[in-house]
Protein backbone atom coordinates (compact mmCIF):
# COMPACT_ATOMS: atom_id res chain seq x y z
CA UNK A 1 0.00 0.00 0.00
CA UNK A 2 1.41 3.72 -1.45
CA UNK A 3 1.88 6.33 2.12
CA UNK A 4 -1.13 8.13 0.17
CA UNK A 5 -3.67 5.47 0.09
CA UNK A 6 -2.60 4.76 3.71
CA UNK A 7 -3.22 8.38 4.30
CA UNK A 8 -6.41 8.23 2.82
CA UNK A 9 -7.49 4.98 4.48
CA UNK A 10 -6.52 6.57 8.01
CA UNK A 11 -8.61 9.56 6.94
CA UNK A 12 -11.85 7.63 6.42
CA UNK A 13 -11.76 5.72 9.47
CA UNK A 14 -11.07 9.41 11.73
CA UNK A 15 -14.22 10.56 9.71
CA UNK A 16 -16.70 6.96 10.78
CA UNK A 17 -19.18 8.15 12.66
CA UNK A 18 -21.20 5.79 14.83
CA UNK A 19 -24.53 6.06 13.68
CA UNK A 20 -26.13 5.71 16.47
CA UNK A 21 -24.33 8.19 18.03
CA UNK A 22 -25.80 10.05 15.58
CA UNK A 23 -29.22 9.74 16.00
CA UNK A 24 -28.80 10.39 19.53
CA UNK A 25 -27.19 13.51 19.15
CA UNK A 26 -29.47 15.56 16.83
CA UNK A 27 -30.55 18.54 18.20
CA UNK A 28 -28.51 18.41 21.15
CA UNK A 29 -28.47 21.52 23.41
CA UNK A 30 -25.38 23.20 25.33
CA UNK A 31 -25.52 25.60 28.19
CA UNK A 32 -23.67 28.94 28.36
CA UNK A 33 -23.05 31.76 30.99
CA UNK A 34 -22.69 35.28 30.27
CA UNK A 35 -19.05 35.40 31.25
CA UNK A 36 -18.11 32.41 29.03
CA UNK A 37 -20.38 33.72 26.28
CA UNK A 38 -18.43 36.25 25.81
CA UNK A 39 -15.05 34.36 24.97
CA UNK A 40 -16.87 32.87 22.09
CA UNK A 41 -16.11 35.07 18.79
CA UNK A 42 -18.81 33.60 16.69
CA UNK A 43 -21.13 30.86 17.75
CA UNK A 44 -22.56 30.01 14.38
CA UNK A 45 -18.49 28.71 13.61
CA UNK A 46 -19.56 26.20 16.45
CA UNK A 47 -23.00 24.77 16.84
CA UNK A 48 -25.51 24.27 14.15
CA UNK A 49 -28.13 26.08 13.15
CA UNK A 50 -30.91 26.31 15.56
CA UNK A 51 -29.08 24.73 18.29
CA UNK A 52 -31.02 25.42 21.56
CA UNK A 53 -28.50 27.35 23.95
CA UNK A 54 -29.67 27.01 27.51
CA UNK A 55 -28.67 30.32 29.53
CA UNK A 56 -27.64 29.47 33.28
CA UNK A 57 -28.06 32.17 35.51
CA UNK A 58 -25.92 32.42 37.99
CA UNK A 59 -26.43 34.05 41.59
CA UNK A 60 -25.24 37.84 41.29
CA UNK A 61 -25.34 38.32 37.12
CA UNK A 62 -26.87 41.36 36.76
CA UNK A 63 -30.06 40.73 34.65
CA UNK A 64 -29.08 42.79 32.05
CA UNK A 65 -25.88 40.65 30.99
CA UNK A 66 -28.29 37.46 30.76
CA UNK A 67 -30.57 39.43 28.56
CA UNK A 68 -28.08 40.55 25.78
CA UNK A 69 -26.54 37.08 26.19
CA UNK A 70 -30.52 36.04 25.44
CA UNK A 71 -30.37 38.63 22.23
CA UNK A 72 -27.33 38.04 20.83
CA UNK A 73 -27.92 34.08 20.83
CA UNK A 74 -31.28 34.77 19.16
CA UNK A 75 -29.57 37.26 16.64
CA UNK A 76 -27.74 34.04 15.63
CA UNK A 77 -30.38 32.14 14.91
CA UNK A 78 -30.42 29.88 18.37
CA UNK A 79 -33.07 28.54 20.51
CA UNK A 80 -32.60 30.49 23.77
CA UNK A 81 -33.76 28.97 27.05
CA UNK A 82 -32.25 31.28 30.00
CA UNK A 83 -32.64 29.64 33.49
CA UNK A 84 -35.41 31.19 35.64
CA UNK A 85 -33.89 29.94 39.47
CA UNK A 86 -36.96 30.87 41.99
CA UNK A 87 -34.48 31.11 44.82
CA UNK A 88 -33.06 34.09 43.56
CA UNK A 89 -36.57 36.06 41.81
CA UNK A 90 -37.51 38.73 44.73
CA UNK A 91 -41.35 38.33 43.87
CA UNK A 92 -43.81 38.26 41.00
CA UNK A 93 -43.33 41.61 39.83
CA UNK A 94 -39.67 40.70 38.92
CA UNK A 95 -40.12 37.43 37.87
CA UNK A 96 -42.89 39.25 35.32
CA UNK A 97 -40.17 41.89 34.57
CA UNK A 98 -37.58 39.35 33.52
CA UNK A 99 -40.27 37.48 31.28
CA UNK A 100 -41.09 40.83 29.67
CA UNK A 101 -37.57 42.05 28.95
CA UNK A 102 -36.37 38.26 27.24
CA UNK A 103 -39.29 38.59 25.26
CA UNK A 104 -39.12 42.37 24.00
CA UNK A 105 -35.28 42.21 23.72
CA UNK A 106 -34.54 38.92 22.44
CA UNK A 107 -37.79 37.28 21.14
CA UNK A 108 -37.70 34.28 24.03
CA UNK A 109 -40.45 31.88 24.18
CA UNK A 110 -39.10 28.83 26.82
CA UNK A 111 -37.55 28.61 29.88
CA UNK A 112 -35.61 25.87 32.13
CA UNK A 113 -37.59 26.77 35.61
CA UNK A 114 -35.39 25.60 38.73
CA UNK A 115 -35.13 26.27 42.31
CA UNK A 116 -31.01 27.56 42.16
CA UNK A 117 -28.53 26.96 43.84
CA UNK A 118 -28.98 29.08 46.85
CA UNK A 119 -29.35 27.82 50.53
CA UNK A 120 -32.02 31.02 51.68
CA UNK A 121 -34.40 32.32 48.82
CA UNK A 122 -33.84 36.14 48.31
CA UNK A 123 -37.93 36.73 48.43
CA UNK A 124 -41.27 34.94 47.51
CA UNK A 125 -40.46 31.59 45.52
CA UNK A 126 -38.44 28.47 46.69
CA UNK A 127 -39.52 25.93 43.72
CA UNK A 128 -40.05 25.95 39.71
CA UNK A 129 -43.51 24.76 40.90
CA UNK A 130 -44.36 28.44 42.49
CA UNK A 131 -43.30 29.66 39.09
CA UNK A 132 -45.10 27.13 37.10
CA UNK A 133 -48.09 28.34 39.33
CA UNK A 134 -47.75 31.78 38.77
CA UNK A 135 -49.09 31.46 35.98
CA UNK A 136 -46.71 34.09 34.44
CA UNK A 137 -45.23 31.58 31.83
CA UNK A 138 -48.25 30.53 30.58
CA UNK A 139 -50.23 34.35 29.91
CA UNK A 140 -46.68 35.46 28.04
CA UNK A 141 -47.88 32.46 25.59
CA UNK A 142 -43.98 30.63 26.40
CA UNK A 143 -43.78 27.40 24.10
CA UNK A 144 -41.32 25.50 26.07
CA UNK A 145 -40.80 24.75 29.77
CA UNK A 146 -38.17 23.04 31.02
CA UNK A 147 -37.46 21.70 34.65
CA UNK A 148 -34.68 19.83 36.87
CA UNK A 149 -34.24 16.21 36.60
CA UNK A 150 -32.13 14.82 39.30
CA UNK A 151 -30.75 11.21 37.96
CA UNK A 152 -28.62 10.29 40.99
CA UNK A 153 -30.87 12.23 43.76
CA UNK A 154 -30.76 15.78 45.09
CA UNK A 155 -29.15 16.01 48.63
CA UNK A 156 -30.81 19.48 48.93
CA UNK A 157 -34.25 18.21 48.27
CA UNK A 158 -34.00 14.75 49.97
CA UNK A 159 -31.28 14.81 52.73
CA UNK A 160 -31.59 11.55 53.62
CA UNK A 161 -30.67 10.48 50.53
CA UNK A 162 -34.13 8.98 49.60
CA UNK A 163 -36.07 10.04 46.29
CA UNK A 164 -39.73 10.51 47.95
CA UNK A 165 -39.70 14.85 47.62
CA UNK A 166 -38.25 14.58 44.28
CA UNK A 167 -40.71 12.28 43.13
CA UNK A 168 -43.55 14.07 44.77
CA UNK A 169 -42.21 17.27 42.72
CA UNK A 170 -42.03 15.46 39.65
CA UNK A 171 -45.81 14.20 39.96
CA UNK A 172 -47.14 17.31 40.70
CA UNK A 173 -45.40 18.64 37.23
CA UNK A 174 -46.45 15.36 35.40
CA UNK A 175 -50.14 16.52 36.18
CA UNK A 176 -48.90 20.18 35.55
CA UNK A 177 -47.56 19.14 31.87
CA UNK A 178 -50.93 17.57 31.03
CA UNK A 179 -53.17 21.02 31.07
CA UNK A 180 -50.11 23.07 30.02
CA UNK A 181 -50.12 24.45 26.67
CA UNK A 182 -46.30 24.24 26.27
CA UNK A 183 -43.90 21.49 26.02
CA UNK A 184 -42.65 20.23 29.08
CA UNK A 185 -38.99 18.05 29.23
CA UNK A 186 -36.88 17.37 31.94
CA UNK A 187 -33.10 18.72 31.83
CA UNK A 188 -30.97 16.30 33.84
CA UNK A 189 -27.68 17.26 35.69
CA UNK A 190 -24.64 15.64 34.45
CA UNK A 191 -23.47 11.47 35.26
CA UNK A 192 -21.20 9.83 33.83
CA UNK A 193 -22.59 6.19 33.95
CA UNK A 194 -24.97 4.88 31.63
CA UNK A 195 -26.38 2.33 33.71
CA UNK A 196 -27.75 3.86 36.57
CA UNK A 197 -29.08 6.62 34.01
CA UNK A 198 -31.00 3.90 32.47
CA UNK A 199 -32.23 2.44 35.55
CA UNK A 200 -33.74 6.20 36.85
CA UNK A 201 -35.32 7.14 33.43
CA UNK A 202 -37.03 3.22 33.03
CA UNK A 203 -38.57 4.32 36.82
CA UNK A 204 -39.66 7.46 36.06
CA UNK A 205 -41.77 5.99 33.13
CA UNK A 206 -42.92 3.16 35.66
CA UNK A 207 -44.14 5.58 37.94
CA UNK A 208 -45.90 7.09 35.27
CA UNK A 209 -43.47 10.12 34.81
CA UNK A 210 -43.74 10.21 30.99
CA UNK A 211 -42.32 13.92 30.66
CA UNK A 212 -39.36 13.50 28.27
CA UNK A 213 -35.89 13.52 29.09
CA UNK A 214 -33.07 15.34 28.26
CA UNK A 215 -29.68 14.28 29.41
CA UNK A 216 -27.33 16.09 30.58
CA UNK A 217 -23.84 15.20 30.07
CA UNK A 218 -20.49 16.59 30.51
CA UNK A 219 -18.56 17.33 27.27
CA UNK A 220 -14.93 17.21 27.32
CA UNK A 221 -12.51 18.56 30.12
CA UNK A 222 -9.28 18.29 32.23
CA UNK A 223 -10.39 15.14 34.75
CA UNK A 224 -9.67 17.33 37.43
CA UNK A 225 -12.15 20.01 36.44
CA UNK A 226 -14.94 17.31 36.10
CA UNK A 227 -14.45 16.02 39.86
CA UNK A 228 -13.90 19.99 40.97
CA UNK A 229 -17.89 20.24 39.64
CA UNK A 230 -19.19 17.13 40.28
CA UNK A 231 -18.24 17.67 44.08
CA UNK A 232 -19.75 21.33 43.65
CA UNK A 233 -23.32 20.32 42.19
CA UNK A 234 -23.35 17.11 44.07
CA UNK A 235 -22.91 14.41 41.70
CA UNK A 236 -22.67 11.29 43.60
CA UNK A 237 -22.83 7.88 43.26
CA UNK A 238 -21.19 8.49 39.24
CA UNK A 239 -18.67 10.12 40.89
CA UNK A 240 -16.88 6.95 41.38
CA UNK A 241 -16.08 6.52 37.62
CA UNK A 242 -13.73 9.58 37.93
CA UNK A 243 -12.09 8.79 41.05
CA UNK A 244 -11.32 5.12 39.25
CA UNK A 245 -10.14 6.94 36.27
CA UNK A 246 -7.77 9.25 38.26
CA UNK A 247 -6.40 6.14 40.00
CA UNK A 248 -5.29 4.94 36.22
CA UNK A 249 -2.25 6.64 35.38
CA UNK A 250 -2.70 5.79 31.74
CA UNK A 251 -5.58 8.11 31.86
CA UNK A 252 -5.18 10.65 34.42
CA UNK A 253 -3.68 13.28 32.14
CA UNK A 254 -5.73 12.38 29.30
CA UNK A 255 -8.83 14.38 28.90
CA UNK A 256 -12.34 13.10 29.67
CA UNK A 257 -14.74 12.61 26.96
CA UNK A 258 -18.24 11.70 27.25
CA UNK A 259 -17.75 8.80 24.08
CA UNK A 260 -18.28 5.72 26.84
CA UNK A 261 -21.52 6.98 28.12
CA UNK A 262 -23.12 8.44 25.52
CA UNK A 263 -22.09 5.09 22.99
CA UNK A 264 -24.38 2.65 25.66
CA UNK A 265 -27.01 5.20 26.05
CA UNK A 266 -27.43 5.49 21.86
CA UNK A 267 -26.85 2.39 21.92
CA UNK A 268 -29.58 1.27 24.49
CA UNK A 269 -32.10 4.13 22.51
CA UNK A 270 -31.45 2.24 19.27
CA UNK A 271 -32.70 -1.04 20.63
CA UNK A 272 -35.70 1.14 22.54
CA UNK A 273 -37.10 3.58 20.53
CA UNK A 274 -39.35 4.44 23.25
CA UNK A 275 -36.73 4.97 25.84
CA UNK A 276 -37.76 8.33 27.49
CA UNK A 277 -34.49 9.78 26.97
CA UNK A 278 -34.80 11.78 23.73
CA UNK A 279 -32.23 14.73 23.82
CA UNK A 280 -28.45 15.21 24.89
CA UNK A 281 -27.80 18.36 26.65
CA UNK A 282 -24.30 19.02 27.14
CA UNK A 283 -22.52 21.10 29.68
CA UNK A 284 -19.40 22.50 28.20
CA UNK A 285 -17.40 22.42 31.16
CA UNK A 286 -14.30 22.07 29.48
CA UNK A 287 -14.98 24.92 27.00
CA UNK A 288 -17.85 25.75 24.25
CA UNK A 289 -15.45 25.23 21.97
CA UNK A 290 -13.80 22.32 22.76
CA UNK A 291 -17.39 20.43 23.88
CA UNK A 292 -18.93 21.84 20.17
CA UNK A 293 -15.83 20.25 18.11
CA UNK A 294 -16.55 17.07 20.34
CA UNK A 295 -19.95 16.57 18.88
CA UNK A 296 -19.27 17.39 15.21
CA UNK A 297 -16.78 15.42 15.18
CA UNK A 298 -18.88 12.17 16.48
CA UNK A 299 -22.02 12.95 14.92
CA UNK A 300 -23.41 16.39 15.70
CA UNK A 301 -24.70 18.49 13.03
CA UNK A 302 -21.54 20.80 11.98
CA UNK A 303 -21.78 24.08 11.93
CA UNK A 304 -21.44 26.53 8.60
CA UNK A 305 -19.78 29.96 9.33
CA UNK A 306 -21.44 32.76 8.85
CA UNK A 307 -19.85 33.78 5.65
CA UNK A 308 -20.74 30.74 4.05
CA UNK A 309 -24.25 30.71 5.45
Amino acid sequence: MSLLSFRKNKELEETIVNPQMEAFLKDYSIEVMPRTAEKVEDFTALLPAGTRVYIAHIEGTPIEDMVATAKRLAGDGYKVMPHFPARIIKDEATLADWIARYQGEAGVDQALLLAGGVAQPHGDYHSSMQLLESGLFGKAGFKHLHVAGHPEGNRDIDKDGSDTNVMEALRWKQKFSETSDAEMALATQFAFEAGPIIAWADALKEAGITIPVHIGIAGPAKLQTLIKFAIACGVGPSLKVLQKRAMDVTKLLLPYEPTEVLTELAAHKAANPDFNITHVHFFPLGGIKTNANWAIANGGSSAVPASQS
